[in-house]
């Protein structure tokens, strides 16, 4: 998970229609290679002749740069604008999926992967600041739903790749070309989002990091994210070494249920952001943990590859308005001030998930055999679930909750 989502905005800019939908175009290239790992792992895993953890390592580095790049990002868009910024991480991006096709040795599989975290954090936090201060709500939950799009597609193009019997740079390659072109496209038009640069705030909030700390509702809130972020990266990169290596599926097929939860995620957020506003967000959230964990059990279960498909479709649906929905609910739950540092450690949590969670996963599937991953995965859910009951029993600060 690599998504950002901002409080509620009490005005915007509306952007041109060239710009809104260049932003579309970036979310689709911030998922795209996200998930590819996945689908690649065990053909690289046999290259290098790695363990099946081995993959917690792409991870932790991928993770670790792109921390670096959101912390740093917001310096570079002010010093050259978001425009070059996005040019330059997309190709940084590119070149990594060039780097992972092509690398010789492990370590420098290692060091491509860092280098794509540094790309993708740029990414997310250019197309993030960008679209926090000029668009509305509704186009944000779109923006979430390209990402989940370029997610599809991509292990689309690497499991259609080793499917025709071609190597793993091959859909790498595949993946780094569109990522050039989209490279070349901000490139040309990098002047145009230069103009809508948001303008720092100049007051500084009075409650500082530490006080938000000190708030037992922020490391609940962190510890659901972590778990949450964990989640949907652990069954993106998952998915398809499950299917093929313990339960026999072909790779075209495996390819596809991941699309499949994608493609779901994609699905579930166009939906949910229509309703949400009706159902309530607690309620909202409830229902869908509950649908996310009934789907992680009937793909644990090792029933007949239809089933394990609805269990997918069901995680993704149920997954897809977790990460908006519980950040447009913090400031009601921590109030303005220290949300805008909690915010901030979600999304930390989320990375760190993203990268933990998954790794762990895999650690377990070296020791006690891959179908560790999805039985696992249910524990977790579980654990996810009383975590937001917990959260649900808090008071919130404002008086406007849902």
């Amino acid at each position: 998970m690599k998504e950002f989502a901002t409080m509620h905005r009490h005005g915007f800019t509306r952007p041109s229609p060239l710009l809104l939908a260049l932003a579309f175009i970036g979310f689709v290239s911030l998922g795209l290679p996200d998930a590819v790992i996945g689908v690649a792992w065990p053909s690289v895993r046999d290259k290098f002749q790695l363990r099946q953890g081995a993959v917690a390592l792409v991870f932790v580095i991928s993770g670790v740069g792109y921390l670096l790049s959101s912390f740093f990002a917001g310096r570079l868009m002010q010093a050259f604008g978001i425009g070059l910024v996005l040019a330059a991480s997309t190709g940084l991006v590119a070149t990594a999926m060039f780097g992972f096709g092509f690398s010789p040795l492990w370590a420098a599989f290692m060091f491509w992967a860092l280098v794509h975290g540094l790309g993708s954090g740029a990414i997310d936090s250019g197309l993030h600041g960008y679209a926090a201060h000029q668009m509305s709500a509704r186009q944000l939950i779109w923006l979430h739903a390209c990402y989940c799009f370029g997610a599809l597609v991509g292990p689309v193009l690497m499991s259609t790749a080793l499917a025709s019997g071609y190597h793993y740079s091959v859909g790498y390659s595949a993946v780094g070309g569109t990522m050039l072109g989209m490279s070349m496209m901000f490139l040309i038009t990098h002047r145009a989002w230069g103009a809508s640069l948001p303008i720092a705030p100049k007051k500084r909030l009075p409650v500082g990091a530490g006080v938000a700390l000190r708030h037992s509702a922020v490391w609940l809130q962190m510890a659901v994210f972590f778990l949450y972020t964990g989640l949907e990266v652990t069954f993106s990169q998952w998915t398809f070494t499950v299917l093929t290596e313990s339960r026999d599926v072909s790779p075209e097929v495996a390819g596809i249920a991941v699309a499949v939860y994608w493609g779901s995620i994609g699905v579930g957020r166009v939906v949910f952001g229509v309703i949400v506003d009706r159902v309530g967000i607690d309620r909202l959230l409830r229902y869908c943990l509950l649908g996310a964990a009934s789907g992680a059990f009937l793909f644990a279960a090792r029933l007949p590859i239809e089933t394990a498909f609805l269990g997918l479709a069901l995680i993704g649906f149920g997954l897809a308005p977790v990460f908006p929905c519980l950040m447009s609910r913090t400031p009601q739950r921590l109030g303005t001030e220290i949300s805008a540092h909690a915010i901030g450690f979600q999304v930390g949590a989320g990375m760190i998930g993203a990268a933990a969670v998954p790794g762990m996963l895999g650690v377990m599937a070296g020791m006690g055999g891959l179908e560790a991953v999805p039985v696992g995965a249910v524990v977790l859910f579980g654990i996810l679930s009383l975590l937001h009951e917990g959260l649900l029993r808090l008071p919130d600060v404002s008086s406007d909750a849902t």
